[in-house]
């Protein structure tokens, strides 16, 4: 079964054009390298929630969007081999944390394995 990385992540509205171009550009890292399928997708009907919600989950301030990503591997395996390829491309290993058009603080990501695939 698939399995997949999940990230959530606060984007400044004003930086949204050049995360967008930051995403495009890691998708096709990731697709070249072996993942399967890369998805940056932007808060659109996202509420506060009185507990817990996406825009709680990162602290999202007044002037930031939420963003929900995901990359799928054909297996952890898979995934751990990718990933490592990735963090070694040069392409991307340029990337400075401190010139990214978001806050990585708050940030938080994770790996899934699949529990349902209809």
């Amino acid at each position: 079964m698939a399995y997949v990385d999940g990230f959530v992540v606060p984007v400044p509205k004003a930086q949204l054009k050049a995360y967008r171009a930051l995403a495009r550009k890691a998708g096709k890292v990731w697709k070249e390298h072996g993942a399967l399928d890369y998805h940056e997708c932007v808060a659109d009907d996202v509420t506060v929630g009185k507990r817990t919600s996406f825009p709680r989950s990162v602290k999202l301030k007044d002037d930031e969007v939420v963003i929900f990503a995901y990359i799928v591997y054909a297996s952890r395996r898979e995934r751990d081999r990718i990933n490592k390829a990735v963090m070694a491309d040069k392409r991307l290993s340029s990337m400075d944390p401190k010139s990214m058009p978001f806050d990585g603080k708050r940030m938080f990501w994770g790996g899934f394995k699949t529990l349902v695939h209809v």
